[in-house]
């Protein structure tokens, strides 16, 4: 009886991409009659980041909804990533737990660059009704449920006018100050993008500048910090796991006493797991190395008003997103090639784990021993440049960290949706304000 019901999901499988939606039966029971099927539909817990999960809810209601992944029946993992199109790839894992833990599968859903939240939300929700029907299809809920096709389905390929060329802008101006003090910020950016199976190309023009004034009786000061730069990328497939390409980048920085900097470093990449598995799992190995050159705003403590240097790199990345949590580490050793004693190592990552029913670990830090600050004014920092982080400072070493606990208790079904005010604390979610 099982296996027909799962060779009727799987047939419903095919059915449903082509715009196809659950919807109720033709020959409509009361609404008793399917509150007490719902007590027997699958128990779904969701699983992903910036979901809308009122409205998950609110469209598919054939399933019941619960906090914790040690209460479900199905463990719904949702990671995403962006396309080159300026899209997000959504990745949709059905794990099975329980009796319908030999039941898996996995989808995707695309959204494109010019969708709405509406839009996007329609198609996750779209896609998770497709997941989720080989789950139902075992209940008696699958009863009451019924299959549509929303027009017809037509087949032709994909023609695009702009071949894949993506282009992106974006500007910001940001003004604050009070009787005393003044500040504004501008920032802007351009960037160009084509990925496609084979290759990735992508460009990108940065400048940011922030003004800041000072008037308290007789002391008046101003501050200024410039930030401008041109990166561009491009990598070029060679199957499952290798790619090779090169990083350019032009940057002007007062902070980091650059007038005018360029590098140019050819890269080769090795992903011990396949390419396609991205969204589970990478495990990265990145070779690069290239030619650095800068000229300085003021003489750096080398007594150098320029230099020229050949860099080299190594990164190994981990990532991994599992039913357990996620987890990313990042290591780096990077050098001079006429000195490797100019070097610096960094150790950043995150980790989220669930520990048992309810709790949950976050962890997060970032850790570099630097040597290679080549670029450091030679003089004193005034107090204002360095009260508010106008210029480089001589540094062994960096550090970051933050670990956190959440824990939650009480009913572990969450089917209710109530959007009254706000669904937050009256007004007072930030700082407990009442005004």
């Amino acid at each position: 009886m099982k296996k027909r019901a799962l060779i009727l999901a799987l047939i419903a499988a095919f059915l449903l991409p082509a715009a196809g939606t659950l919807t109720a039966a033709e020959t409509k029971p009361s609404s008793q009659d399917i509150n007490e099927l719902r007590k027997s539909a699958p128990r779904v817990y969701l699983d992903g980041q910036r979901l809308d999960t009122n409205y998950i809810k609110t469209e598919i209601e054939f399933v019941n909804y619960v906090r914790d992944r040690k209460e479900a029946d199905v463990h719904v993992l949702i990671s995403q990533q962006g396309t080159g199109g300026g899209g997000n790839e959504y990745t949709m894992a059905f794990i099975g737990l329980g009796e319908y833990e030999d039941l898996k599968n996995e989808l995707k859903y695309f959204s494109n660059r010019i969708d709405t939240q509406d839009d996007t939300r329609k198609g996750i929700v779209r896609t998770l009704k497709l997941g989720l029907t080989p789950f139902v299809a075992r209940t008696p809920m699958a009863q009451v449920l019924n299959l549509s096709l929303a027009g017809k389905v037509s087949q032709a390929a994909v023609e695009d006018p702009w071949n894949f060329w993506v282009f992106s802008i974006s500007t910001r101006l940001r003004m604050s100050g009070e009787e005393s003090w003044t500040n504004h910020s501008l920032n802007g950016n351009f960037t160009v993008n084509r990925v496609t199976p084979e290759n990735r190309l992508r460009m990108g023009i940065s400048a940011f500048e922030e003004t800041s004034e000072y008037h308290y009786d007789d002391y008046q000061e101003t501050s200024s910090s410039r930030y401008r730069s041109f990166n561009g990328i491009y990598v070029f497939s060679l199957g499952g796991h290798w790619s090779v390409g090169a990083f350019v980048n032009l940057n002007h920085s007062t902070y980091s006493n650059i007038s005018f900097g360029m590098a140019f470093q050819p890269a080769i990449e090795f992903n011990i797991f396949p390419y396609s598995q991205s969204t589970r799992r990478e495990l990265r190995i990145m070779y690069r190395a290239g030619y650095v050159y800068d000229k300085y705003m003021e003489l750096t403590v080398y007594d150098k008003m320029s230099e020229a240097t050949l860099r080299h790199a190594l990164t190994t990345t981990f990532e991994v997103r599992e039913p357990w949590g996620n987890a990313e580490i990042s290591l780096e050793a990077a050098s001079l090639l006429r000195d490797f004693a100019f070097n610096h190592f960094r150790v950043q990552g995150n980790l989220s784990v669930r520990l048992i029913k309810g709790l949950a670990l976050t962890v997060d830090g970032r850790y570099a021993v630097v040597h290679d600050q080549l670029s450091l004014r030679k003089g004193n920092i005034s107090l204002e440049e360095l009260l508010l982080k106008r210029a480089e400072l001589a540094s062994g070493y960096t550090y970051r960290f933050s670990v956190g606990f959440s824990y939650s208790f009480g009913s572990v079904y969450s089917n209710v949706v109530n959007p009254r005010f706000g669904g937050g604390f009256g007004g007072m979610d930030s700082g407990g304000d009442w005004h």
